[in-house]
C-alpha cells in the first residue's frame, strides 16, 4: 500500500480519500459510489455514448456513389504556335527580370520554362487557363458534373518574356513561342489504369532533402547490399466497377464514375530501412498547411497557445525523438492506400462549409529494430493527417498543382529538384506494366504565321463529319455520322506520267482494311465512343552516367461492336491498334563525342585533346538524368559542354499498326480579312509500319532544347512507310474556303496516299536490307538528312466555285450576277521531299556567310522529281449570259524538274507544264441577255472555239526565280518540242518579254487567222469592242502592205522626209495624191516648229470617213501630238551653292547622337585586338537599317562575332538578311514576269515585318510603367477561342440568316477599340475612336512628326525607330505591291497593308522617308515617280479587307504631313468640287512638298552612309606649286626647292622642244619633206620625249602637279596631238572606213561651203567637182603628210580658234608616238542612255585593236538603259570588281549618259566602306583617269522639255477623260484610272521614266553633283562635238532642232549641249566641283554627233543621206586611243614590265 495526499493505492484498487466532507460527498455523487445499480447507469451512459459516435461518423451508412461523368462532346488539347518575341532594350528586359513575381504561379511556384539567362533562346510558353471561378480550392464546384478544375480561378496570362531576334532569317521556321490551352481536357477522359511496377534500390545510402537546410538531418534510405526490390500496384477506375469492368472499353462511357484510384500498395523486400525519420516527421508539417489546424484548431485559443509552446521547444522533443530512434530503427516494408469518404461539414468559427471528398488513407506497415537485434512489427499505422496530410482520391485533384485533400501545399518550401535526383539516383532498375482505358481528345494546332493568317489544324479520331460544333458556342443539329463507301483497292491506275514509272508499282500495295459504315442519325458525343485500351511495358535501368530504357511493347487498340445486334453482348472486332516496341540510350558523351559538337551558332571553338578528355571523365559532372530534367541555362563553354549527352534510340513501329478513320479539319483565317477557309476531311484506313532510330553518335544540348529550329539537328534514321486507303470530304462537313470575293466548297472522293519516309542509314547496313523490297528503296536510297516520297490520288475533285463580280453595263454585266464556276477531275501525283543539309563549300562561320552549324542556315529542302497530273472531267464557268466549257478529258500535267530552296526561302524552280484538250478547244457560249445559256436552245446560242489547233497541245518549261520571276523555257522532256509560231517563245514573249518578244508579237499579229479568232472572241463579249479591234487590226496590216510594197524594212527606209510623207499619204488615202499637202508639215515637224494643227485637221477631215463621227477625238488627239512633236518652254538651269546636306549646318546638328559613317569605320578598324564598346556596337546595330547592304556587310565583315554584343550580332546578321533579299527584290518586281512574287514576298515581308512590329509587351515611350503591354491585333486573342472555332462560328451565322444579323465584332471586356486596330488603322481613325468614346487616340507626345509643326522643323533630334526594315527597304517592297500585276490579290492586299502597319509604328519621320525613297531612288528627287505611287497608294484595294479594318489612306498620310490636305480624286471628277482642275497636279504638288520636307532624312542617309572625307569649307588640294605661290609664308622653299628645280626643268624642256618644234614645222612646209627624213624633225621629237619625262619627273614629286596651268596646257596640246595622230594612222592604215568616211566628210564640207559661196545649195554640186583633186583621203600616198594633217584638223575640229592653235602646234604636226610595248591598264566602260550593257558592240573594233597593240583589256560594265544612276553605278562597281581581278590600274570610259554613271560608282566607292575605297586607291590596282564622251553629267534641256512635255499630255489625258465620262458608266470609267494609274506607277515607268528620265532632269543632276565627291588626282579628259548640217544624222534633225530652240543655241552635239559636256559640274558651285575643275585638262571641241561612237547599233536607223555624207563612218580610234596614250605618255598609265615573250608578241 502506497499512501499519497488524498489518494491510497492499494493491491485491490484506488481509494480516493478526501478530507474535505463537502467535496468528498459532491465527488461521491458524481461517480455514483453510493448507489447499487452503479454498473448499470455506467452502462447505458457508455452505450449511449458510442451510439452517438457511430451516427456522427456514418458507420452504418455507405458513402454515396462517386458522381458519373460526362464528357464535353469534343474534348480538344490545343496548341498554338505564335511568332517569336521581339526584346526591349536592355534596361527594360533587367526591370523584367527583377519582377519575375508576376511570372509565378498561385503558390510561388516559377512556371515559366526557361531561366532568364537564356534570353537569347525563343521561349515555348505553356498557357494554362482553367475555367474556374474561386479562388479556395475546397469551393470549387462541378460545371455539368465532368468537368472539376484544380486550379484557382483567375486564369493565368500566357507567360510572355522578351527574347531577342533569332539568330538567323528563316521565315519557313518561324513562329517558336508556343502557348498549350487544355480548358477542355480533363482526367475524365482517362477511364480506368491497372499500374504493376517494380524497382530495385540501389545499394547504399540515399538522402532525401525534405529539408532546404543542408545542415539539418534528411531522410535517409539505408539500401542493404543486395539493393530494395520496390513493388507498386495501382488501380484507378469507377467507383463500383470490378478490375474487369474497369479495363473493358465496351462499358458505357455515362455510365463510369469520375476516375478515382480505388487502391494502391508499395511492398518493400527486404524491408528498407529508414534513418532520421523523427526529424522529418517534424519537419514535414511545414511543407503543407494543414486544413483542420488551420481552420479548426488554431481557431482555439488554447490550443493555439499549445501548438505555439510545442513548436518552440521542437528542438528538444526533435533531440529526444532523435536518440530515441537512434536505438530503435524503423525498417518499412509496405504502404497502403484506401480511398475514404468524408462527408461535408462545418468548420471554423465562420462556419465555413467543406464539401464532401474522397481521400486516400496511407497505412505504414513493417517493424521497429530494437537495440538492432529485437523486431517489433506494425501493421497498418495510419498517422495523423497533421503530420502525414491525405492526399485526394479523385484522379482531377490528384493531379493538380494541390493534390492533398487535407492540407495545402506550400511549394516554395519544398525543393523539388533535389528531391527529384536524389530519389532517381536512388534507382537502379525498373520494370513496369500498365494497362490503360481512355478517350483520346481532338488535338488541334494553331500556327500563326508572322503576316496575322492563322493556318488550323485539328484531329480526332473517329468520324466527324460536320468538322466539329463550335465548343461554347452554337450547337450543330442534324448532322451525324454518315456512311461510309470507301474501299481499299489500289490507287487509281490512270495517271498522266506513264513514262519511266516503275518505281511507282512499290505505292500500289495497298492492304485490304475492314471498312465499318456508321449510319448518320446522331450528332457527334465524345460520351458515345468507344475508348482506347493500351498497354505499356517499359523496363531499364540507370546509372550516373547512362540511362537505358527498353521498350517491349506498347500496344493501343480500339475495338468496335458488331453491327449484327446492336447491345453490348455482341461480338468485338478489333479495327483500330497502335504497336511499338524499341529502346533508348541516353548516356554522358566521351571524348570523341565532344570532339564532334557544334558548341555555337556563331562560332567554333577548338579544345585541345587533353581538355576534351577531361571534360569527358569529369568526376563532378552531372548526372545523366539531372542533365535531362535539369539542364544548366548558363551559356559558358565549359557549362555548355556540361549540359551534352549522347544518346540512341530505335523505335519499331508494327506491322498491325492501323486506324479506322480519321477526321481532319483544316482551317485558315485572318482577324482582318473577310472570309476564311475551313475543310474536313475523313481519313479511312489508315495504316503505317517503319523504324524510327537515332544517327551515329547523336548529341543532345539540353540547354538549347527548346530552340524548335534545332530539332533539325536530331533528325533521326528512318524508314517508315504509312498509308491512307480512303479519304474525303463529307457532304455534311460544309468545308468551305472564302476569301471575301470568291466562295469555293470543294468535294473530294476516293482519295488514296501513301507516304515514304527514308534517310540515315550507312549504305553497308540498309542496302541489302532493302533490295528484296523494289526498285523504289535503293533508287530513292537517301543516307543525308530525310527524304518523303508521297504519293497521292484522289478518283474525283470538284471545285464549286462562286464569285463576286463588279457591275459593268458595257460588258453586259450588271449587279448581282455572280461567275459561278464548276471544275471536276482526278488527280494522280508524287511529291518528293527530300531535307538535307546544304553542300556548303567550307566550314564557315562568318558574320556574313552561312553558318553550317545553325540548322536555320545549314538546311534546304528538294521537291525534284515531284510531278502531278489532272484530268478533267467537267470543267465550266457561267457568268450571265455567257458560259465556258473546257472539253471533258483535257489533261494538265506538272513536273519538278529541280526546286530546291532553304529556310530562308531562297531558291530556284524549274517546272515542266503541259497540257492536252484532246484535240478540242474550249468553247465560249453566248445568249441574249436574261437568258443561261444552259437552258437556252441550241438556235439561242452563239458558241466560238478559244483555240485555235496549235495550241490545243503543248507544254514547256517554267523557271521561278528566288524573287518570284517567271521564265518559259524549252522543255526538258524527251518528248518531240513543239516549234513554230505558238511554241514556248510565244508564252515568253507574254509573261517574260526579251529582246525576240516584240518580233515574235508582230508575227502573231499578222496571222491573221488567230487573228480572226481573236476578234470573234471580243465579238461574243462586246460588238463595238469587236468593230473597233477589227478596223486597228485592218489598218495595221494595211499599213504592213504598205510598208511592204514601198521596201519599208526598218526605221531608217521611213526617216527621210519625203519618204515619209509618201507613207502618210499612202495610208491616208490608198495614194501618193496628198503627198505635196504632208511634206510642208513633216518638214516643219523636224525643223522643231511642231505640229500644224489646222492643216492636220483638214487632211485627217478629208481623208478619214470617221473623221465626223468622232471629231472632239481626233481633235484631241491631234493637239497631244502638237504637244508631244512641238517644242515647250522649260526651266533653265542655274548657277547655285549646294554643300551636301550631311554637311549644312541645319541639318547636322540634329544628328549629333549618331556616329557617321566615317566614324564608324573608324572605330571598326581601330584597337582591333579589343571587343567594341558595348554602346557602340548598340547604336552600329540600331543604325543598320538605315545603311545600304554593302555597308552593313562591311560591317559584319570588320569583326569576328566575338568582338560584337550578341543581341547587337543578331540584329546585324538579321538587317543584313533582310537587305539582302529587298536587294534581289528590288530590280526584280512588276509586271506578269513577276506575277508569283506577292506569294514569295509575303513570307518574307511577314516574317521581317514581325520581326520590327512589337507584338506584344509593346513599350509605351509615354508611359510611366515601362512593363505595361498593350494589346496587338496580331497574337493578342480577345477571347479563348481557336481558328476552327471562329471559323466553324462563322459557317454557320453564313448559313443561318438570323445569325448574319450579328455584329461581326466580338464583345468583349479588355482593351478597347483602338486595340483591335493595326497600328495603321489606330493611327487613320484615331478622330473617330475618340468619337466613339472606346477608346483613347494614341499619344504621340514621343513621337516628335505627330507633334513638330513647320515653325520647329529643324528643332528636334532625328528619330530612327526601332525598325528592322529600312526606308529604303520599306519603300522596294512597297512599290513591288503597287506595281504587281495580282495587286488586288488578297495576298498583296495583306503584304501593303503589314508594311503601311510597319511604317505607322514607327517616327513620322520614318514614313517621310519611305516615300522619298519611292519618289527619289537615291536621294535624287523625282517627283514623277513619287506622284504615281502616291496615286496608286491612295487607289490601294482593300476589298479582302474587313470594313472595320479598311483604312483610310487619304487619313494617314495626312497623319504622316499635318501640313498638308490630300486631295481626293473624287473632287476632281466631273461632277467634283474641283472638276475644272487637275488631280495629277494636286497629288504631283503633295509629291514636291513630300520630297522638300524629307530632306532631313537625304542629309541623315548621306551622313549614316557615306564617308565625307572633307568638309566643305576645307581647302581643295591641289598642286604644290600653287599651294607655295598662294602661301603667304615663303619659307618654306627649301621643302620645296627639290618640285621647284623639276618645275623649272619641264617648263625649259617644253619651251626648248616647242623652239625646235617650230623650226622643224618650218623646215617641213618649206621642204615638203617627211618627218621621218627630217633631222630637224627629229631632234624635236626626241627634246619633246625629254619634256615628257620631265613632266613625269614632276608627277612624281607632286601627284596633282597636273592642276597647274602650264601641265594642263600641255597635257591639252598632247591629247589634241594624239586625236589628230591617231585619225591620221587610221588613214593611213586603212582601219576601218575612215578613208571614206574622210572623203565623204570633205566632200560634204566642201559642197557646203561651195553653196554658201556661190549661193547655190550643196545638192546642186557635182560629184565630181574640182575639190575631188585636193585631198584624196582613199589614197593618201599620193599626198604630203603635212597636207593631210591640215585636212584632218579642218575636218575634225569645230572652233575657228582651235584649229588654228592646233594646226600650228609643232606638237601635233610632229605625230609623235609613244614607245612600243604593253601598257598596264585596264578599261571600265560604262556606256549611253540606250545600251546593251555588257552584251554591248559599242567601240569595240577601236577596243579590239587597243589589245591587240597595248594589251589593254576592256571590261564592259552591265548598265542598263534609261536606268537610274545609282543602278547603273552598281553595274559600274561590279565592272570595278571584275577589273581588279586583272591585278592592275584602271581607267574608266564614259559615253553620253555613262559619264554620270561612271562618275556615280567613282563617288560611291570614295564614299563606301574601306574596303570599298580601296579599289580606288590601292598600289596595286587604282583608278588612273576618266574619260567621257559628250558627258551628259550636267544633264540636257532634253530632260525638262520631256518633263514638261510629259506633265502637260497627262493633264490633258486627265481632261479628256473627264470629258468622255458623261458617255460611260462608273465602272469603265473606274476600269480606265485603274489602268492609267496601273501603267504610271508600273515597274518600267518606275524604273525609265521616273529613274532613268531623272537623270536628265536639272533637278536630277543637281542632286547628283551636291552629294558627290571625287578624287582629286585623277585627269579627265573629255570628248565634245558640236553638230552642222552635213555631220547630223537624218534621225537626229529633228531631235537636234528641239535642243536648239529649247536650249536657245545650236552649239550642241544633238543630245548634250557643248558647254555643258565637260568633266565638271557647271551649275552646282560646292568643294567637289572646285576639285573637278583642277582635273579637267579638257580637249577641243570636234565636228560630229553624239552618236559618234556608234555604228552597228545604229544602222537599222540610216539613211541614204546618212550614207551619203558618211554620218556614221566616223574615226571610232580617237574615241580611246589619245586619251590612253596621252595618260601613258605623262605617266598616269604605267608600261608592263617588259619580257622576251611580251617583247616578241609587240614586234
Amino acid at each position: 500500500m502506497i499512501q499519497l495526499p488524498y489518494i491510497t493505492l492499494e493491491s485491490k484498487g484506488i481509494h480516493l480519500i478526501i478530507s474535505n466532507p463537502q467535496i468528498n460527498a459532491i465527488l461521491r455523487r458524481i461517480l455514483l459510489v453510493d448507489l447499487d445499480s452503479a454498473d448499470a447507469y455506467l452502462a447505458v451512459v457508455l452505450i449511449s455514448l458510442i451510439s452517438l459516435c457511430f451516427k456522427q461518423l456514418h458507420a452504418f451508412t455507405r458513402p454515396p456513389p462517386v458522381q458519373r461523368k460526362n464528357l464535353p462532346q469534343r474534348p480538344a488539347l490545343q496548341i498554338l504556335f505564335k511568332p517569336d518575341e521581339i526584346s526591349f532594350s536592355s534596361t527594360v528586359e533587367q526591370q523584367q527580370n527583377g519582377r519575375n513575381h508576376e511570372f509565378m504561379g498561385e503558390n510561388g511556384a516559377d512556371t515559366t520554362l526557361l531561366d532568364s539567362s537564356a534570353s537569347s533562346v525563343p521561349s515555348v510558353v505553356v498557357s494554362d487557363i482553367p475555367p474556374a471561378e474561386d479562388d479556395d480550392l475546397l469551393s470549387q464546384s462541378t460545371r455539368g458534373g465532368s468537368f472539376v478544375t484544380t486550379e484557382t480561378s483567375k486564369p493565368k496570362k500566357p507567360i510572355i518574356r522578351p527574347y531577342d531576334l533569332p539568330d538567323s532569317f528563316a521565315p519557313l521556321l518561324s513562329s517558336s513561342q508556343m502557348e498549350i490551352i487544355y480548358d477542355e481536357l480533363s482526367t475524365d477522359l482517362l477511364h480506368a489504369m491497372q499500374v504493376e511496377g517494380v524497382v530495385r534500390l540501389r545499394h547504399g545510402r540515399h538522402n532525401i532533402p525534405l529539408d532546404k537546410d543542408s545542415s539539418r538531418p534528411q531522410l535517409v534510405l539505408d539500401i542493404p547490399s543486395g539493393g530494395c526490390k520496390v513493388t507498386a500496384v495501382s488501380a484507378i477506375g469507377s467507383d463500383g466497377f470490378s478490375t474487369e469492368d474497369d479495363l473493358d472499353p465496351f462499358k458505357s462511357t455515362k455510365d463510369r464514375s469520375l476516375p478515382m484510384v480505388k487502391h494502391a500498395g508499395v511492398t518493400l523486400d527486404p524491408p528498407l530501412p529508414l534513418a532520421n525519420v523523427a526529424p522529418t516527421l517534424i519537419h514535414f508539417p511545414t511543407l503543407f498547411e494543414d486544413n483542420v489546424v488551420k481552420y479548426t484548431l488554431r481557431r482555439i485559443q488554447i490550443v493555439r497557445y499549445a501548438l505555439d509552446m510545442l513548436k518552440s521547444i521542437s528542438s528538444f522533443i526533435e533531440k529526444v525523438l532523435w536518440i530515441i530512434e537512434s536505438k530503435c530503427q524503423i525498417h518499412l516494408g509496405k504502404i497502403s492506400v484506401t480511398p475514404l469518404y468524408r462527408g461535408a461539414e462545418y468548420y471554423g468559427k465562420d462556419k465555413a462549409y467543406r464539401e464532401p471528398q474522397w481521400r486516400l488513407s496511407l497505412a505504414f506497415s513493417g517493424h521497429l529494430m530494437l537495440f538492432g537485434w529485437i523486431p517489433i512489427p506494425f501493421v497498418n499505422i495510419v498517422l495523423p493527417t497533421w503530420i502525414i496530410p491525405s492526399p485526394h482520391a479523385l484522379l482531377e485533384y490528384l493531379v493538380s498543382s494541390q493534390p492533398l485533400a487535407s492540407a495545402k501545399v506550400k511549394r516554395e518550401e519544398i525543393s523539388f529538384e533535389e528531391i527529384t535526383m536524389a530519389v532517381i539516383n536512388a534507382v537502379e532498375t525498373w520494370d513496369f506494366k500498365v494497362e490503360a482505358v481512355g478517350t483520346p481528345p481532338a488535338l488541334g494546332v494553331d500556327l500563326k504565321l508572322p503576316g496575322g493568317i492563322t493556318v488550323a489544324v485539328e484531329t480526332m479520331h473517329g468520324t466527324d463529319v460536320s468538322g466539329g460544333r463550335p465548343r461554347g458556342g452554337l450547337e450543330t443539329s442534324g448532322h451525324g455520322l454518315v456512311e461510309s463507301h470507301s474501299n481499299s483497292d489500289t490507287l487509281s491506275s490512270c495517271t498522266m506520267f506513264s513514262e519511266n514509272d516503275n518505281s511507282r508499282t512499290r505505292f500500289r500495295r495497298h492492304r485490304t482494311r475492314p471498312v465499318f459504315k456508321q449510319t448518320a442519325n446522331t450528332v457527334f458525343d465524345a460520351n458515345k465512343l468507344v475508348p482506347w485500351k493500351g498497354s505499356v511495358h517499359i523496363k531499364g535501368k540507370m546509372s550516373n552516367e547512362c540511362i537505358s530504357v527498353v521498350i517491349p511493347s506498347i500496344t493501343f487498340f480500339h475495338s468496335q461492336r458488331s453491327r449484327e445486334g446492336g447491345g453490348f453482348g455482341e461480338e468485338k472486332l478489333e479495327t483500330s491498334k497502335i504497336s511499338i516496341s524499341g529502346n533508348i540510350v541516353v548516356c554522358l558523351p566521351d571524348a570523341l563525342a565532344l570532339q564532334k559538337a557544334d558548341l555555337h551558332s556563331n562560332a567554333r571553338r577548338k579544345v585541345s585533346s587533353s581538355r576534351l578528355h577531361n571534360l569527358a571523365f569529369d568526376a563532378e559532372k552531372r548526372t545523366v538524368a539531372a542533365i535531362l530534367l535539369f539542364p544548366e541555362k548558363n551559356t559558358s563553354s565549359n557549362r555548355r559542354y556540361q549540359n551534352l549527352l549522347k544518346y540512341e534510340y530505335q523505335l519499331d513501329i508494327g506491322e498491325d499498326t492501323t486506324i479506322d478513320a480519321v477526321s481532319l479539319s483544316i482551317g485558315a483565317t485572318h482577324p482582318m480579312l473577310k472570309g476564311g477557309t475551313i475543310i474536313t476531311t475523313i481519313l479511312e484506313s489508315m495504316y503505317a509500319y517503319g523504324t524510327v532510330s537515332s544517327r551515329q553518335d547523336s548529341l543532345l544540348d539540353m540547354s538549347e532544347f527548346s530552340r524548335k529550329r534545332n530539332i533539325l539537328r536530331h533528325l533521326p534514321a528512318v524508314d517508315f512507310t504509312a498509308g491512307i486507303s480512303n479519304f474525303f470530304i463529307p457532304e455534311e462537313s460544309m468545308s468551305l474556303s472564302d476569301d471575301g470575293q470568291t466562295k469555293c466548297t470543294p468535294e473530294l472522293l476516293g482519295g488514296q496516299i501513301l507516304m515514304r519516309v527514308l534517310g540515315g542509314f550507312n549504305k553497308s547496313e540498309k542496302y541489302n536490307e532493302m533490295q528484296h523490297l523494289d526498285s523504289l528503296s535503293s533508287h530513292h536510297y537517301v543516307e543525308e538528312g530525310i527524304k518523303v516520297i508521297l504519293d497521292v490520288g484522289i478518283a474525283s475533285l470538284a471545285l464549286n466555285n462562286k464569285t463576286n463580280v463588279n457591275e459593268f453595263p458595257e460588258l453586259d454585266i450588271f449587279e448581282g450576277q455572280k461567275l459561278l464556276s464548276t471544275l471536276s477531275g482526278s488527280i494522280d501525283g508524287t511529291v518528293f521531299l527530300h531535307l538535307r543539309p546544304q553542300n556548303l563549300e567550307s566550314f564557315n562561320t562568318g558574320t556574313v556567310s552561312k553558318n553550317i552549324f545553325n540548322p536555320l542556315e545549314a538546311y534546304e529542302i528538294d521537291f525534284t522529281g515531284s510531278k502531278a497530273g489532272l484530268k478533267i472531267t467537267e470543267a465550266k464557268a457561267e457568268l450571265g449570259h455567257r458560259r465556258l466549257i473546257i472539253p471533258s478529258e483535257t489533261t494538265v500535267g506538272l513536273h519538278i524538274v529541280k526546286s530546291v530552296v532553304d529556310m530562308a526561302f531562297d531558291g530556284t524552280t524549274e517546272c515542266e507544264l503541259n497540257w492536252d484538250f484532246q484535240g478540242s478547244s474550249p468553247i465560249l457560249q453566248s445568249t441574249s441577255v436574261g437568258l443561261s445559256p444552259e437552258i437556252a436552245s441550241h438556235e439561242d446560242k452563239e458558241q466560238v472555239n478559244l483555240l485555235i489547233y496549235p495550241l490545243r497541245q503543248g507544254r514547256f518549261n517554267l523557271v521561278v526565280s528566288p524573287v518570284g520571276g517567271l521564265t518559259i523555257t524549252q522543255a526538258v522532256t524527251t518528248r518531240e518540242n513543239k516549234e513554230g509560231l505558238y511554241d514556248w517563245k510565244f508564252f515568253n514573249a507574254i509573261v517574260s518579254p526579251n529582246d525576240e518578244s516584240v518580233g515574235h508579237i508582230m508575227k502573231v499579229l499578222h496571222d491573221k487567222r488567230t487573228m480572226n479568232k481573236l476578234l470573234q472572241v471580243v465579238g461574243l463579249i462586246n460588238r463595238d469592242l469587236e468593230k473597233l479591234g477589227r478596223y486597228l487590226l485592218k489598218q495595221v496590216w494595211r499599213a504592213k502592205d504598205i510598208f511592204d510594197r514601198e521596201g519599208v524594212s526598218g526605221p531608217g527606209h521611213a526617216i527621210p522626209g519625203h519618204k515619209m510623207a509618201r507613207l502618210l499619204s499612202l495610208f491616208l488615202c490608198g495614194d501618193a495624191n496628198q503627198l505635196d499637202e504632208i511634206l510642208p508639215i513633216v518638214r516643219r515637224v523636224v525643223a522643231g516648229d511642231g505640229l500644224d494643227v489646222m492643216k492636220t485637221k483638214d487632211l485627217l477631215r478629208k481623208n478619214l470617213s470617221i473623221y465626223e463621227d468622232y471629231a472632239p477625238e481626233i481633235d484631241r488627239a491631234t493637239r497631244w501630238a502638237e504637244v508631244m512633236l512641238g517644242s515647250i518652254e522649260a526651266p533653265k538651269p542655274f548657277e547655285e551653292k549646294l554643300p551636301p546636306l550631311s554637311l549644312d549646318p541645319i541639318f547636322r546638328r540634329l544628328f549629333d547622337d549618331f556616329p557617321s559613317a566615317d566614324e564608324i569605320y573608324r572605330t571598326l578598324l581601330e584597337k582591333r585586338h579589343l571587343p567594341l564598346d558595348s554602346s557602340f556596337s548598340a547604336m552600329v546595330s540600331t543604325l543598320a537599317p538605315y545603311m545600304g547592304f554593302p555597308q552593313v556587310e562591311y560591317i559584319l565583315q570588320s569583326r569576328p562575332s566575338k568582338d560584337w554584343q550578341t543581341a547587337d550580332l543578331r540584329r546585324l546578321r538579321y538587317v543584313y538578311s533582310v537587305k539582302k533579299k529587298v536587294f534581289e527584290i528590288s530590280e526584280s518586281y512588276g509586271g506578269l514576269s513577276f506575277m508569283p512574287q506577292s506569294f514569295f514576298v509575303s513570307v518574307f515581308v511577314g516574317e521581317a515585318t514581325r520581326a520590327s512590329l512589337r507584338a506584344r509587351g509593346t513599350l509605351r515611350r509615354d508611359d510611366k510603367d515601362s512593363l505595361k503591354p498593350t494589346y496587338s491585333w496580331q497574337t493578342d486573342k480577345i477571347s479563348n477561342e481557336t481558328a476552327l472555332y471562329s471559323l466553324r462560328k462563322s459557317r454557320q451565322a453564313s448559313s443561318n440568316e438570323s445569325l448574319q444579323r450579328l455584329s461581326p465584332l466580338p464583345e468583349h471586356k479588355g482593351p478597347g477599340l483602338a486595340n483591335l486596330l493595326s497600328p495603321a488603322a489606330r493611327i487613320a481613325s484615331s478622330t473617330n475612336i475618340v468619337k466613339d468614346g472606346n477608346a483613347t487616340p494614341r499619344d504621340h507626345s514621343s513621337n516628335t512628326s505627330f507633334r513638330r509643326e513647320s515653325k520647329n522643323y529643324f528643332n528636334e533630334v532625328f528619330d530612327v525607330g526601332d525598325s528592322l526594315l529600312g526606308p529604303e527597304d520599306v519603300a522596294i517592297l512597297l512599290q513591288a505591291g503597287l506595281t504587281s500585276a495580282m495587286r488586288g490579290s488578297t495576298v498583296v492586299q495583306l503584304n501593303q497593308r503589314m508594311l503601311l502597319d510597319l511604317m505607322a509604328s514607327q517616327p513620322r519621320q520614318f514614313s517621310l522617308a519611305v516615300l522619298c525613297e519611292i519618289g527619289s531612288p537615291g536621294g535624287q528627287g523625282n517627283p514623277r515617280g513619287l506622284t504615281s505611287a502616291l496615286m496608286a497608294l491612295l487607289d490601294l484595294d482593300q476589298s479582302s479587307f474587313k470594313e472595320f479594318h479598311r483604312l483610310n489612306i487619304h487619313k494617314l498620310l495626312e497623319s504622316w504631313l499635318p501640313d498638308l490636305k490630300i486631295p481626293r480624286r473624287e473632287d476632281y471628277l466631273a461632277g467634283g468640287r474641283w472638276a475644272s482642275r487637275s488631280y495629277y497636279d494636286a497629288i504631283y504638288n503633295v509629291a514636291e512638298n513630300i520630297l522638300e520636307e524629307a530632306k532631313i532624312y537625304t542629309a541623315f542617309k548621306g551622313y549614316v552612309q557615306r564617308v565625307r572625307h572633307n568638309e566643305e569649307t576645307d581647302p581643295v588640294p591641289t598642286a604644290k606649286e600653287i599651294e607655295f605661290q598662294q602661301s603667304v609664308d615663303k619659307n618654306s622653299s627649301e621643302d620645296f626647292a627639290q618640285l621647284e628645280t623639276a618645275v623649272k626643268s619641264a617648263k625649259m624642256a617644253i619651251e626648248k622642244a616647242d623652239l625646235q618644234g617650230q623650226r622643224a614645222l618650218n623646215i617641213l612646209r618649206e621642204c615638203n619633206t617627211i618627218i621621218s627624213e627630217c633631222e630637224e624633225s627629229l631632234l624635236a621629237i626626241e627634246l619633246y620625249d625629254a619634256s615628257f619625262e620631265a613632266c613625269k619627273n614632276v608627277l612624281k614629286l607632286d601627284k596633282l602637279a597636273f592642276h597647274a596651268e602650264w601641265f594642263k596646257r600641255f597635257y591639252r596640246r598632247n591629247y589634241d596631238a594624239l586625236m589628230v595622230k591617231s585619225v591620221y594612222v587610221n588613214i593611213i592604215e586603212d582601219t576601218d572606213e575612215v578613208r571614206e568616211w574622210m572623203s565623204r566628210r570633205y566632200r560634204a564640207t566642201v559642197s557646203k561651203t561651195s553653196a554658201l559661196t556661190k549661193g547655190e545649195s550643196a545638192e546642186s554640186t557635182d560629184d565630181e567637182g574640182p575639190w575631188e583633186s585636193l585631198v584624196d583621203f582613199k589614197n593618201p600616198k599620193k599626198h604630203m603628210e603635212q597636207d593631210l594633217i591640215d585636212a584632218v584638223i579642218e575636218l575634225l575640229f569645230y572652233d575657228k580658234a582651235e584649229k588654228s592653235s592646233i594646226a600650228n602646234d609643232p606638237l601635233v604636226r610632229l605625230l609623235i608616238s609613244n614607245p612600243d610595248g604593253n601598257y598596264d591598264f585596264t578599261i571600265v566602260s560604262a556606256m549611253g542612255v540606250i545600251t546593251e550593257g555588257k552584251k554591248g558592240v559599242e567601240l569595240e573594233p577601236a577596243l579590239r585593236r587597243l589589245k591587240e597593240r597595248r594589251n589593254i583589256i576592256t571590261v564592259r560594265a552591265d548598265t542598263g538603259t534609261a536606268r537610274s544612276l545609282e543602278y547603273n553605278a552598281v553595274q559600274i562597281q561590279k565592272a570595278v570588281d571584275e577589273a581588279m581581278q586583272l591585278k592592275k590600274p584602271y581607267g574608266i570610259l564614259g559615253y553620253s549618259q555613262g559619264c554620270p554613271n561612271a562618275l556615280m560608282a567613282e563617288s560611291m566607292l570614295l564614299s563606301g566602306p574601306p574596303s570599298q575605297q580601296e579599289k580606288l586607291t590601292s598600289n596595286g590596282c587604282h583608278l588612273a583617269c576618266r574619260q567621257l564622251l559628250f558627258s551628259a553629267a550636267n544633264g540636257s534641256m532634253h530632260g525638262p522639255a520631256t518633263e514638261a512635255k510629259i506633265h502637260r499630255l497627262i493633264v490633258m489625258c486627265e481632261s479628256f477623260f473627264k470629258y468622255q465620262q458623261g458617255y460611260c458608266s462608273r465602272a469603265f470609267t473606274s476600269l480606265v484610272l485603274d489602268i492609267l494609274t496601273g501603267l504610271m506607277d508600273s515597274a518600267p515607268f518606275q524604273k525609265f521614266v521616273a529613274g532613268g528620265g531623272g537623270t536628265f532632269l536639272h533637278r536630277g543632276s543637281r542632286a547628283f553633283w551636291r552629294e558627290a565627291q571625287h578624287l582629286p588626282s585623277i585627269p579627265t579628259c573629255v570628248l565634245r562635238g558640236v553638230l552642222e548640217d552635213h555631220t547630223t544624222p537624218e534621225s537626229l534633225e529633228m531631235i537636234s532642232n528641239l535642243l536648239t530652240k529649247a536650249a536657245g543655241s545650236n552649239h550642241h552635239d544633238s543630245q548634250v549641249h557643248v558647254y555643258d559636256a565637260v568633266g565638271r559640274p557647271v551649275y552646282t558651285k560646292n568643294r567637289n566641283a572646285k576639285v573637278l575643275e583642277c582635273c579637267e585638262m579638257g580637249g577641243a571641241i570636234q565636228r560630229t554627233h553624239h552618236w559618234s561612237p556608234l555604228n552597228e547599233e545604229v544602222k537599222f536607223v540610216s539613211t541614204q543621206k546618212d550614207a551619203e555624207y558618211g554620218t556614221f563612218m566616223c574615226a571610232k580610234d580617237r574615241h580611246v586611243f589619245p586619251w590612253v596614250d596621252v595618260n601613258a605618255r605623262f605617266g598616269f598609265i604605267k608600261y608592263e614590265e617588259v619580257t622576251s615573250q611580251s617583247e616578241s608578241t609587240t614586234k
